[in-house]
This record gives C-alpha cells, sequence and structure tokens, in this order.
C-alpha cells in the first residue's frame, strides 16, 4: 500500500508536488482541473520530470462538476472530449488509472435517464482509454451512486471499469457506511481509494483520520482482506497540513499492524 495526496486545482502543480515530496509522500492524486491545472494549462513533461525525479507515482483524477449525463448533446460530447484530453496527459505522465464522476446533475429527468447518459459516455471514452493504457474507474458519491445497488447500474455493463472506493463518501447520505458493501461486491474491482474523515449525515468535511466517526479501522482491514494494496489518497483538507502527515502515519500505522 502507498500514500498519497492531492494537489489543489488553484495552486501551481509543481508547488504542490515540491511539499509533497518534501513530506514522502509516494503519489500525487493529480487533480487536472481549473483554474491553474486546467489539462490544457499544466505542463506535462515538467511534471514528468519531477515525478521521475523524485520518484514519486500519479493516479488521475478529473473535475467532479463535469456534465457527462447532459441532456444537451453538445455538452455532453464535450465532457467527453475533455475526459479524452485528460486520458493523453495521464497516459503521458505514465499513470494506470483516472478517475470519473459519475453525473447526477440532470434535473427533471428520471435515474434511468442520467444512468444511460453516463453509460453512453464511457463507452465513447473506451478508445482512447486503450489506446493511453490508462483505465477508467468510477468514484462512488454520495447521495446517487453511494450503494451497490446503485454503482452496478455503471460498473455491470462496462467490466472494464474500475471502482474508485472513497470511504468517507460511503459514509455519507446513507443509514451506515457502504464501504463493507462495496468491497464484497466490487472488491477485485477497486483500483484506489480515498480516505478522509466525517461525521455522517451530508456534509462531506473531509477531516483528518480519528476526528470524526468513520470507522476507517474496521474498513481498512476489510479492504485488505479483500486483497487491495494499491494506492490510497488521504483527502484531507486541513489548512495546516500537520494535520495530513498525522493521518498518513495513523493510516501507515493502521495497515502495517493488521
Amino acid at each position: 500500500m502507498i500514500i498519497g495526496a492531492m494537489n489543489h486545482p488553484q495552486q501551481d502543480v509543481l508547488a504542490e508536488l515540491q511539499w509533497m515530496a518534501a513530506m514522502g509522500l509516494d503519489f500525487v492524486d493529480l487533480s487536472l482541473e481549473p483554474p491553474t491545472a486546467a489539462s490544457w494549462r499544466v505542463d506535462v513533461r515538467a511534471i514528468k520530470r519531477f515525478l521521475d525525479d523524485h520518484g514519486m507515482k500519479v493516479v488521475g483524477h478529473t473535475a467532479y462538476y463535469l456534465p457527462l449525463a447532459s441532456p444537451f448533446e453538445e455538452i455532453r460530447k464535450a465532457a467527453v472530449v475533455e475526459c479524452n484530453r485528460c486520458l493523453e496527459k495521464f497516459g503521458e505522465l505514465g499513470a494506470k488509472w483516472m478517475n470519473l464522476h459519475p453525473d447526477r446533475n440532470v434535473p427533471m429527468h428520471e435515474r434511468a435517464f442520467w444512468v444511460e447518459r453516463n453509460l453512453v459516455s464511457l463507452h465513447e471514452m473506451h478508445e482512447m482509454s486503450v489506446k493511453t493504457g490508462v483505465g477508467l474507474m468510477l468514484e462512488n458519491l454520495p447521495a446517487a451512486y453511494n450503494t451497490v445497488k446503485e454503482l452496478a447500474d455503471l460498473l455491470d455493463p462496462i467490466p472494464s471499469l474500475g471502482l474508485h472506493l472513497d470511504i468517507g463518501h460511503a459514509n455519507l447520505h446513507v443509514e451506515r457506511n457502504t464501504t463493507e458493501e462495496l468491497v464484497a461486491r466490487f472488491g477485485k474491482r477497486i483500483a484506489h481509494v480515498h480516505l478522509h474523515d466525517n461525521n455522517g449525515g451530508h456534509a462531506d468535511l473531509h477531516l483528518p483520520l480519528g476526528v470524526g466517526r468513520v470507522d476507517y479501522v474496521q474498513h481498512l482491514r476489510s479492504l485488505k482482506r479483500s486483497g487491495y494494496d494499491g494506492t490510497i489518497t488521504l483527502e484531507v483538507f486541513a489548512p495546516d497540513r500537520a494535520y495530513l502527515k498525522i493521518s498518513r502515519e495513523i493510516l501507515r500505522r493502521v495497515w502495517d499492524e493488521m
């Protein structure tokens, strides 16, 4: 298991990589999104050089608000174009996976409509995914794609899709954290993991580990038992990075002691 963090899209990517390398993180969860880290703005060669020089790996992350299920066909297609451009960038950087956030923002349309539109977009990205060697993975999202039944709508029709398991998200808009059921059903398809704490309910707080109510020890145990031993991003968004460092130490200790 290796531990990383995500860049802030408002900050210069190389500056973000500097502090991550200084902290001793193993990889960057590179989010290509505006304003500063947009796919059309970043210097891929400089990023690749830095990663190679510091022995860091990269996981691909895209903007959470891309309208992949938009009822406006031109807008939906534009979102696919952006995702394909991100695939090209991540392919150049040597990433093995790129995440996508299934679109749920389709007012006045039934769930079946936006599920189908997401599937259309995913199929349209397949060729670029194969060409670049970067697999596509879907992140579980509160209130729409956060249970086995909800995620199966997209994962079952496309067996090549990976699951990007967000343990913090699995604790939101649900009666109980859905991590256990997601690992049981999709364990072999988990390609990447996000870990952060919250207090349940509706607020996606991105707290340091141990501050909220997420039973991260139990969920990490289930994850490890499933055979997972890959990348875990600590999505701890506290202004003081000391909290991220402490969370990294907690994660490493808990994982190694299991």
